[in-house]
């Protein structure tokens, strides 16, 4: 077998070579990313021009590329903290946030690929804790859930928002309160219900009576008019109509004779 010639060797090596240097120098970012350059013989990181986008990228070997989620993200944190009275409450909260993609370069050059644990999350505590140091238990465990959300999404976003960081909502999933607080406040919450329903009963009952006896002052009222309106005249000319309309009956024989003390016709009749 001929030995392998000694041109063969360098030639090998420098295909080795470009073969390392071509993969050096090509990057692929992927969905939902975007890279920092950082020129290694230049200014370092490059953060007057925009970051680069998804896709195939030609990078100098001796240059760097940082690749960071530019997607919408959900940072789950349980934290424990104190409300107005003092008592320990836990809150399970989740934020959904995003690098300001514009601004890549600035927050990797001065925040770093860990913003969230050395940025994102002390703020998101920090908030937590002054927002629910405003309320008391009972306040947290009703009405209040809703307005500490908004709140805690308010503070965190004063926070962050000069850290390159886009924070698109501040979620609060759970409320633990201490067991005994809880207890006592469900107690009290139907105690109330109990208190509300009776006081709806004895104003339905009482607007009943009040009903009941407009009903009545009104039937009296009505009954004084017509009582004061039968005069004897008006009872006779009724009572003419009615021996009148008896009198067409054919199932019946009507016999006129005379007349009763009161005037009125006396009616004997057979069938």
């Amino acid at each position: 077998m001929e030995k392998f010639p000694k041109i063969a060797i360098p030639l090998v090596f420098i295909g080795i070579v470009l073969i390392v240097v071509i993969f050096k120098s090509t990057i692929t970012i992927g969905s939902g990313e975007a890279g920092v350059l950082f020129e290694t013989l230049g200014e370092g990181v490059v953060t007057d021009e925009p970051p680069m986008g998804e896709g195939f990228h030609f990078v100098a070997p001796w240059n760097d590329v940082f690749v960071y989620k530019v997607r919408q993200q959900e940072l789950f944190e349980k934290m424990k903290v104190l409300s107005s009275n003092g008592l320990e409450i836990k809150i399970d909260a989740s934020a959904w946030f995003q690098p300001e993609i514009i601004e890549l370069g600035k927050l990797h050059q001065e925040k770093g690929e860990d913003y969230v644990t050395t940025i994102l999350l002390p703020a998101i505590r920090s908030a937590a804790r002054s927002v629910v140091g405003r309320y008391t238990p009972e306040q947290l465990y009703s009405s209040k859930r809703d307005a500490i959300q908004q709140e805690i999404f308010n503070e965190t976003k004063k926070i962050v928002e000069d850290q390159y960081i886009q924070l698109n909502e501040i979620l609060v999933r759970d409320v633990t309160l201490p067991p005994t607080i809880k207890e006592a406040i469900e107690r009290k919450l139907r105690q109330e219900q109990e208190s509300l329903e009776y006081e709806f009963r004895l104003t339905k009952a009482q607007k009943e009576a009040e009903r009941q006896k407009i009903d009545a002052e009104g039937k009296a009222v009505a009954n004084k008019i017509l009582s004061e309106s039968l005069t004897d005249k008006v009872l006779k000319e009724k009572g003419i109509q009615a021996t009148l309309e008896l009198s067409k009956s054919s199932n019946s024989k009507v016999i006129v004779i005379g007349s009763g003390d009161s005037g009125m016709p006396i009616i004997l009749g057979n069938n």
